[in-house]
C-alpha cells in the first residue's frame, strides 16, 4: 500500500473567508462540494488543505485524510491491527471509496482512494 497524500482537514462556517485567507498563502480552489472544499497551491498540487462544515455521510468530520493505493488493504489491516473504526468502508457519489478510523490520539483519520 502506497499513500498518495495527506490532507489536514479544517471544520469551519466560515467556507468563503476561509478560502480567502488560504489564498492569501498562495492556495487556490481544486475542488468545492459545498460541504467541503479543498485548496491547493498551484505550484506543489499535494500540498492542499481542506475546510468543511461538516462530513456529508459521516457521523463526525475528520481532522485528517490520507489518500492510499488500496483503501480495501489498508482497512484490512487497521481492523487486524485492532484500531477502533469509526465509519465504515463504503463507495461515496462523489467518486471515493473510504472509512474513518480514530488514531491513538483520539484524531479521526479519512482513509480513501479514489475509484
Amino acid at each position: 500500500m502506497t499513500v498518495r497524500r495527506v490532507v489536514p482537514n479544517i471544520t469551519s462556517e466560515a467556507m468563503r473567508e476561509s478560502r480567502e485567507f488560504y489564498g492569501l498563502l498562495g492556495f487556490e480552489e481544486v475542488m468545492n462540494h459545498g460541504w467541503i472544499m479543498t485548496l491547493a497551491s498551484p505550484t506543489a498540487p499535494g500540498a492542499q488543505v481542506s475546510i468543511m462544515t461538516a462530513d456529508q455521510t459521516a457521523p463526525v468530520a475528520p481532522d485528517l485524510s490520507i489518500e492510499v493505493d488500496d483503501v480495501d488493504a489498508a482497512y484490512a489491516l487497521v481492523r487486524a491491527g485492532g484500531a477502533e473504526i469509526v465509519h465504515p468502508l463504503q463507495d461515496e457519489e462523489w467518486g471515493v471509496r473510504r472509512f474513518f478510523v480514530r488514531d491513538p490520539n483520539g484524531r479521526v483519520v479519512n482513509v480513501l482512494g479514489h475509484r
